[in-house]
């Protein structure tokens, strides 16, 4: 997994730099609460195909690297909604425990659909389960194969329980003020969000657009020959620039 625990000195795998796409969380949060309502906005102008998971290489947003970065921007759009402003659940150092608790004490469930309590954890909760539910569904609608479907939500829980024992060691606070001015990744409940979105929206990108139809077959002669290739290599959408 990510391997956090098993230095000594407790710090992330092998001191990982940030990849692309995951800036500052403060930035990354900023950017998130710009981008996802303007692209919610252009859904509901027409301007491109809902949810990005059905669109083809034709279509508006239709290549790989827009299906994939929407597609997370469409998971992350229950977090974003969150009332209350509360975000720094998500990216301050001092409320990851508060954070994480919630999480793991937080009933799974399905749905897409969902009503907020006001209570910041638990709605925060809810909403990063929902993104997942709904990556799930795109999943499904894009034909990932069924073994890549499966158990998604318990995979997070993991990831998240991995950072709880982060959190609980020694001088975390510190150490994460560390990471981050070196540019290296904590297990900030956004990170881990947004780390875990983008690996499920790749899943679904690659299944919509680069999946093995005859008719995206076809299509695909029209692209780069190492798309496929720069596709499978990318850590963020933000590497398929220019293609």
């Amino acid at each position: 997994m990510f391997g956090w625990l098993h230095s000594k000195v407790q710090k992330s795998p092998a001191a990982q730099q940030q990849p692309a796409g995951l800036a500052q969380p403060a930035a990354l949060l900023g950017d998130l609460r710009q981008r996802v309502p303007r692209y919610l906005a252009d859904i509901d102008q027409g301007k491109l195909i809902y949810p990005a998971c059905k669109r083809t290489l034709a279509d508006p947003g239709g290549d790989v690297a827009s299906v994939w970065d929407h597609t997370r921007l469409e998971a992350m759009q229950y977090v974003i909604a969150v009332p209350g402003g509360e975000f720094g659940l998500l990216n301050e150092a001092a409320r990851q425990l508060d954070m994480i608790d919630g999480y793991l004490f937080q009933r799974p469930h399905e749905n897409t659909v969902i009503d907020f309590t006001g209570t910041a954890t638990v709605d925060f909760s809810i909403a990063i389960l929902a993104g997942l539910n709904w990556l799930t569904h795109c999943a499904e609608l894009a034909g990932v194969p069924l073994a890549q479907q499966t158990g998604t939500l318990r995979h997070f829980r993991k990831l998240v329980t991995l950072a709880q024992r982060w959190w609980l060691t020694e001088g975390a606070n510190e150490r994460c003020g560390q990471m981050l001015a070196d540019g290296e990744q904590p297990p900030l409940m956004l990170h881990l969000v947004w780390s875990e979105y983008t690996r499920l929206a790749k899943q679904i990108a690659a299944a919509a657009i680069l999946g093995g139809s005859i008719d995206r077959s076809a299509q695909l002669v029209a692209l780069p020959a190492d798309l496929v290739a720069r596709f499978e290599a990318a850590k963020d959408p933000g590497d398929l620039a220019n293609i």
